[in-house]
């Protein structure tokens, strides 16, 4: 393992003698691989140094501490390599053709032992890439390689396998190598086709990953770009009365504190004009004086930034509706997401599940349902839901500009749908994104 601080390669036997410290600058070393019991949060200071310099990019950008536990999870989760599968079944082929046959003639002595070694083998691989295909504890990517990989192994059987059994003349070898390569195929593309019916488990949880990040700033120093737990100030703040007259053209609101935290500390607010706000009222200190500013734009554009949860697909709704936001007026609102068919028509998402989600998704207004379509509706009532803090800093940052620049005339712009939803609400519009990321 290189130490981090003078990039000195250290093995085990180095690091053991040196009491866990580089042979050469005495630099700890936070992680050792070799001690972990679970070798798939085994991984190495350059492995979490990595980590940490891609999800600030090079330590431009600020994250949450939740960021950090989604990032860290599909970073350990996708180490496998891809296409390792391949040499090991032609690998394994060898064995299975010689030791395989050799068994099941001495147990079924005919011409069907090799169907049936040929059968068995395959059939494992197939067990295999199905299970991990469906497995909530891989990410959605490696889940749809292992479906991929169902095709490609329906391919490799039906070319192998017919062209064998054509060779030797042997009919019973050509209609099994049929049945089980299109039998493959079928099964990768039934399972590509339904991965968004699939929820995730995190292999890391929360307290491994705030341990992790403790311990490495234990030696490392403290990590700059990581934003603390956000506060809630509860002592207005001072604001020159001066500025306080004038308002902002453009709002986004968010439904979680820790967002909108993430967005005012990049320079969303500043780089695009525009107050930041959470639903609950954060930041506190000034959260009165700017709701005030913004209720005195008649031209006011609202954009409404939301987990696709029951409470997320409902924020629109609480902006319309709430005095204490915008009711009665007549505000132009974009939907910026994460709305339920970006879900259903986006790759990568981490999609978990749960049972009080579904309940919450139940007991939304009727408004709200009636605005979603049937395939949200059971998405969202089976318990689905992701985060916004799924996505990496420079992911969600793109989107949001990429959102507040294309909603100038959202009539001409592909990536934004037209509603209207003057009915009870004092006139205005709402513009959905379909697009995410």
């Amino acid at each position: 393992m290189k130490c981090v601080q003078c990039q000195t390669d250290n093995i085990l036997s180095d690091r053991t003698r040196n009491s866990g410290r580089c042979k050469r600058c005495n630099h700890p070393f936070v992680f050792e691989p070799t001690t972990v019991t679970d070798k798939k949060l085994a991984f190495t200071d350059p492995f979490f140094k990595k980590a940490i310099e891609n999800i600030s990019s090079q330590n431009m950008l600020f994250f949450t501490h939740k960021q950090f536990l989604y990032f860290i999870d599909q970073k350990l989760k996708s180490r496998v390599p891809e296409n390792s599968w391949l040499f090991l079944y032609f690998f394994f082929s060898v064995f299975a053709g010689t030791f395989g046959i050799s068994f099941a003639l001495a147990i079924f002595p005919s011409q069907f032992a090799v169907i049936i070694t040929f059968a068995l083998y395959n059939l494992s691989w197939i067990w295999l890439f199905f299970h991990y295909s469906k497995s909530p504890e891989q990410g959605s990517r490696s889940r749809r390689t292992n479906a991929k990989n169902l095709q490609i192994l329906g391919v490799i059987i039906l070319v192998a396998g017919i062209a064998l059994s054509l060779s030797a003349d042997y009919f019973p070898g050509y209609i099994a190598a049929s049945a089980l390569g299109l039998f493959s195929y079928w099964l990768g593309i039934s399972q590509k086709r339904r991965q968004h019916e699939i929820s995730e488990l995190f292999l890391v949880n929360k307290s491994q990953s705030d341990h992790w990040l403790q311990c490495w700033q234990r030696v490392n120093g403290t990590l700059e770009k990581l934003l603390p737990a956000p506060r809630q100030e509860s002592l207005p703040a001072s604001i020159d009365p001066e500025v306080s007259t004038y308002s902002f053209d453009r709002a986004i609101i968010c439904d979680s504190d820790e967002i909108a935290q993430f967005l005012i500390a990049n320079n969303v607010h500043f780089e695009n004009n525009c107050a930041i706000l959470s639903i609950n009222g954060y930041p506190q200190s000034i959260f009165n004086t700017v709701i005030e500013m913004l209720r005195r734009n008649a031209d006011l554009k609202v954009y409404a930034l939301h987990n696709a949860s029951p409470g997320g697909v409902g924020l629109v709704n609480q902006l319309r509706t709430n005095p204490e936001w915008f009711a009665n007026q007549a505000v132009t609102i974009f939907d910026l997401g994460i709305s339920p068919r970006q879900i259903l028509a986006t790759r990568d998402m981490f999609v978990q599940q749960s049972q009080v989600m579904a309940q919450r998704s139940r007991q939304l207004p009727d408004t709200v349902r009636q605005s979603l379509t049937a395939e949200e509706l059971a998405w969202l009532d089976a318990g689905n839901f992701v985060e916004l803090e799924s996505f990496t800093p420079q992911r969600l940052l793109r989107v949001v500009n990429y959102g507040l620049a294309q909603s100038g005339d959202p009539q001409i712009n592909d990536g934004l749908i037209l509603v209207d939803d003057n009915v009870g609400y004092g006139g205005g519009y709402v513009f959905v994104s379909d697009s995410f990321g």
